[in-house]
């Protein structure tokens, strides 16, 4: 008999991708389909709840960074890494568009309610209006100082609300083309925005682990409520508006508003959970793991608010006292209609397409039968009811990482209490074999003789971290007594890449404090640090060329490309020049190693093409 009492279970886990798989959407209106993209340049169909690839999508040229259904399922639109889009027509199976303009990766995508629009959202701060039918960017709307996490068309299609990495949301109207307002009581990045389905409302969530409620009439906060277990991933209103699910790395958190209300919190062991969503009366969540897919079903009839509730079933009791509108009630605009097609261009419209890449994009259907069932609307059976998904019986464990693309490489995830391969008591010693069996037995020491036993023969690492805190206090002290670049100088006299390291995330997180003298003296330390075999080494070099390349890239590309001055001496002018064309020589030196790990797989290649491209802005 199946476990009736359990208020969440993992569905399964399969291998997706042959690569690190970037980004996921789950369909929002049935809840039962799956869209994933990929290292391998793949964007791949699933059905909830089985492990074997329906359709692969292929044709990007670049790692797949972010993936959307159309609000229909009938369309998915990808972005990659080099900023291309492409749209897929599912019943058809075949490419409809390809749409270039991004200069870094697309990071959100959403696709208008009504009209034939795509809205993108990129790590080069801005956000692309792209009309399907003529091929192009009707608009680019510009004033995020980070990049674009988040991006969705308001119910009626008039706005676009987009949410960044620099802890702000801000609401673009459509027609005019301009900003509404910016919304800024968000203190760390802002990872996940959605339109409450009826009223004049919208919901925000944030790393800084609050979901925060704003008035759409006056463009006011409403609400902050904090959620359980950290910053907040994903977030998704009850169809009926009753509620918003908030998922972060241990649990699904239930709130409200007017007043701010936590209802219900239940634990859900997802990690990187990438997308929720509501179907049958469950909620549904998909998250991540390298090459691994994972799903989980939250019983939304054992959480409070909807209880035992129907599916569906309406809110007896009004949510607030506001008297908020709805998008419904708002006039119609000639964004919020069906978009017909005109005789002549629209007056933004700027063709970006590269013909040449529709011929390269396939889809390879995989698993024919289901393709039929799902993605072409005359043979699915509309009287078909779908049913919740079960809780497994106890003691039986998910489904088990099943390799859905061959020659992909199984990946173990790490648990979250226990080292990954590791027994605990091989750190201590034996005791004499036992003669009977040949069984090392389990010694029996106490709390502190085992510290002592473990401490023992670490005399050296001691010594070495004793070293580098003894040097972390002089470049301190050089530090605060206001001189910088001799600190980072002394810091790099030390020989300590460690040392290094500490104070590039200290200047990473503080980029006022970079200037050119300072990219001339760190960048021979990052072409080093990028060989390192440590992984937070080079994520950290990684963080810093992006925050030199970003603020300086233009400044050192404007000056060793300038022609020389004519007439007199500008001492400044030639010592900016020199700076220049030192860092130039440094970066160029650093681009011969990056073209080589970009061509790698594995969890940093995305982070190296990404670095790739930014160099390619300096030729």
């Amino acid at each position: 008999m199946a476990a009736s009492g359990k208020r969440s279970w993992k569905l399964q886990e399969f291998v997706a991708h042959g690569g690190k798989v970037n980004c996921l959407a789950l369909g929002r209106a049935s809840g039962r389909v799956m869209v994933t993209g990929g290292e391998d340049k793949k964007v791949n169909m699933w059905a909830v709840g089985k492990p074997n690839c329906i359709m692969s999508l292929s044709g990007h040229t670049s790692p797949v960074e972010s993936v959307r259904f159309g609000h229909a399922e009938e369309i998915v639109v990808a972005g990659s890494l080099s900023g291309a889009l492409k749209l897929w027509d599912l019943e058809l199976a075949k490419i409809v568009r390809t749409l270039t303009g991004h200069k870094a990766s697309v990071k959100s995508l959403d696709l208008h309610p009504y009209g034939e629009f795509v809205a993108s959202g990129s790590t080069d701060t801005n956000i692309k209006l792209w009309d399907i039918r003529r091929k192009g960017c009707i608009f680019t709307y510009k004033g995020h100082t980070n990049g674009v996490n988040t991006i969705r068309f308001s119910p009626d299609g008039r706005w676009i609300a987009s949410a960044s990495e620099d802890s702000t949301v801000k609401i673009w109207d459509l027609t005019a083309g301009k900003l509404l307002t910016d919304l800024r009581q968000h203190s760390a990045s802002v990872t996940c925005l959605e339109f409450h389905p009826n009223e004049f409302l919208m919901a925000t969530g944030s790393l800084d682990g609050t979901a925060k409620f704003w008035d759409l009439e006056a463009f006011h906060m409403v609400d902050s409520v904090e959620a359980d277990a950290g910053g907040i991933r994903c977030i998704c209103f009850h169809p009926d508006g009753q509620c918003l699910y908030a998922g972060n790395s241990d649990c699904c958190t239930v709130l409200g508003w007017e007043p701010g209300t936590k209802f219900d919190s239940v634990p859900v062991s997802w990690g990187n959970i990438e997308s929720i969503t509501v179907g049958q009366n469950q909620l549904i969540g998909a998250s991540t793991n390298q090459s691994n897919v994972s799903t989980y079903v939250v019983d939304l009839s054992k959480t409070k608010p909807i209880g035992g509730s129907a599916p569906n079933q309406p809110s007896q009791t009004p949510l607030s006292s506001s008297g908020r509108k709805s998008f419904a009630e708002r006039p119609p605009t000639q964004s919020t209609k069906q978009a017909k097609p005109k005789e002549e261009p629209l007056e933004h419209a700027q063709p970006e397409e590269d013909p040449a890449e529709d011929d390269t994009s396939t889809a390879d259907i995989q698993n024919e039968a289901d393709y039929r069932e799902i993605f072409q609307p005359k043979n699915r059976d509309s009287n078909k009811k779908v049913e919740p998904f079960s809780p497994p019986d106890e003691g039986v464990h998910a489904t088990k990482p099943s390799s859905a693309n061959p020659g992909a490489t199984k990946v173990i995830p790490a648990s979250r209490h226990e080292p990954a391969g590791l027994n605990m008591d091989d750190f201590l010693p034996k005791q004499a074999q036992n003669a009977a069996g040949g069984v090392a037995k389990k010694p029996n020491v106490s709390e502190i003789d085992a510290l002592n036993l473990i401490g023992r023969g670490h005399d050296s690492m001691m010594a070495v971290m004793s070293s580098r805190q003894r040097n972390l206090q002089i470049v301190r002290a050089l530090w605060t007594g206001g001189n910088i670049k001799t600190a980072v100088d002394s810091a790099i006299g030390m020989n300590d890449q460690a040392v290094v390291v500490d104070v590039l995330n200290i200047l990473c997180a503080k980029s006022n404090l970079w200037s050119l003298d300072m990219c001339a003296l760190l960048l021979p330390q990052l072409k080093d640090l990028l060989g390192s075999k440590y992984e937070n080494y080079v994520q950290t070099t990684c963080m810093s060329l992006r925050t030199i390349l970003k603020n300086f890239g233009p400044v050192i590309k404007s000056n060793v490309t300038a022609a020389p001055a004519g007439g007199g001496v500008d001492i400044s002018r030639e010592e900016r020049y020199q700076k220049c064309n030192t860092c130039y020589g440094y970066l160029m030196a650093i681009r011969a190693v990056i073209d080589k790990k970009a061509s790698t797989s594995g969890k940093m290649s995305s982070t190296f093409r990404e670095i790739q491209l930014l160099l390619g802005t300096l030729d």
